[in-house]
């Protein structure tokens, strides 16, 4: 829990971190999220003593979720509980509902329960939500960094509105942080000064993420040595430089932003655009993606969008994934990149694709329908008696290398799944397969 149980959302110490300490005190100390305040929206009622509503929070990190939802609670004169989905479980959800009916019955006001990661508990846990929010008992605010169709019950969701936040611009994340500089209450002790280009860094390389932002701040104050004389210390560009150390990018392997990443590059190759191809490939790998998740995509890619019309998409895919299986981080990711590359500016042809959906299709639909005696062996007496491979004729032997006889089952004769494009070699497949048709057209007579 992380505020006092049944109580107003906890005032930050003085030794919190500044993050902490920082967090807005009122709705119009919030940046970078105006949208949420325009006239019909969820908040803009709350704000103004309206009908205080469920929401569910969807935005990245360090957005203002928990912010919001604390602030929420102090304009509605409601008792705040905070819960994170990582910590508690059903015993604990279950506890706090029967308190929370406990004090509607006590004081007519609900519980403004805060559940930061909603998405992380499983569908029972959140089911134990329903009945009380139906009934009053709480006002359920969920803050998620994932998709909330995929991962809040409907159920839930339909009984909550969902706001949606946006990372911050580095416009907001300055902001914040001459905030901090400038508050002596809450932010920095008021010996510390910086320059402007070292702010500037800061709020560039926070990913939009006010929580980061203001943590490296800190961490280069802490390190800012004091000026000759006494005077104030000062965060230099390359204080800023060393307190980053490295960027840290959004990104969850297994959320929405691993699943956003990895449809941006699919569609930038299928758009045959290297340069967004490039960028997606280094971006997923600088935030952790496995390389060979990359690399088993960039395979898939090769039959799905360029197939036939370069055959050798495919193997020189196959060739990069070996490469980086070989040689691993960093040598290897450079095979994964001039893959991306090739497929990116290779012909494009889905029809091997759009072919295989047709068969599968069909399978579903016929069952086991068999397949004509002439293409079937015939070891044993038995099965040539029955009449299996009788008629057959071997394409060797024949005008043009093809037989005059049918493939598919009885039922199916005639169909089409496999339509060659005219991009790259696959033209080539289309020619080739006109002219075995009017071969086979004028072997019939036609």
């Amino acid at each position: 829990m992380g505020a006092d149980l049944f109580g107003t959302p906890a005032v930050p110490a003085a030794q919190a971190p500044l993050a902490d300490r920082m967090r807005p005190r009122d709705f119009d100390e919030l940046v970078g999220q105006a949208h949420l305040f325009e006239p019909g929206s969820p908040l803009a009622a709350i704000r103004e003593g309206g009908h205080l509503s469920s929401i569910v929070l969807w935005g990245p990190p360090g957005s203002g979720k928990t912010t919001i939802a604390r602030l929420v609670a102090t304009v509605a004169g409601v008792s705040f509980v905070s819960f994170s989905a990582v910590l508690s479980g059903i015993k604990e959800v279950k506890a706090t509902m029967e308190r929370a009916s406990l004090e509607r019955r006590r004081t007519g006001k609900p519980t403004l329960l805060f559940v930061d990661e909603i998405h992380r508990f499983n569908r029972a846990q959140q089911d134990a939500f329903l009945s009380h929010v139906e009934k009053g008992d709480i006002v359920l605010i969920g803050a998620t960094t994932e998709n909330p169709s995929f991962e809040v019950n409907a159920a839930l969701l339909s009984r909550a509105r969902v706001v949606v936040l946006r990372a911050l611009e580095p416009g907001d994340l300055r902001t914040l942080l001459e905030r901090a500089l400038s508050e002596r209450e809450r932010g920095l002790p008021g010996d510390v000064v910086a320059d402007a280009e070292a702010l500037e860094l800061l709020a560039a390389n926070a990913d939009g993420d006010a929580r980061r932002a203001l943590n490296a701040l800190e961490l280069a104050a802490s390190a800012a040595p004091r000026a000759a004389g006494g005077g104030p210390r000062r965060i230099t560009l390359d204080g800023a430089r060393a307190a980053l150390a490295s960027k840290h990018l959004r990104y969850d392997r297994a959320g929405d932003e691993h699943y956003n990443l990895i449809s941006a590059l699919h569609k930038s190759l299928r758009d045959s655009d290297p340069h967004a191809g490039l960028y997606w490939v280094a971006r997923m790998l600088a935030a952790g993606e496995d390389p060979l998740y990359v690399a088993r995509r960039l395979v898939r890619f090769a039959s799905e969008d360029v197939g036939n019309a370069d055959p050798q998409a495919l193997p020189l895919a196959v060739a990069a994934f070996e490469a980086y299986h070989q040689l691993g981080t960093p040598e290897g990711e450079l095979a994964i990149a001039q893959c991306a590359v090739y497929l990116a500016t290779a012909a494009k042809s889905n029809a091997v694709y759009r072919g295989f959906q047709k068969a599968q299709a069909e399978v579903e639909k016929s069952g086991s329908l068999p397949p004509p005696q002439v293409i079937l062996n015939a070891p044993t007496r038995l099965m040539k008696d029955l009449g299996y491979g009788a008629g057959y004729r071997y394409a060797h032997d024949e005008e043009g290398a093809i037989a005059d006889q049918q493939h598919l089952p009885d039922a199916l004769e005639g169909r089409r799944f496999y339509e060659p494009s005219d991009q790259g070699l696959e033209a080539l497949v289309a020619e080739r397969m006109r002219a075995w048709e009017a071969l086979l057209a004028r072997k019939r007579g036609n």
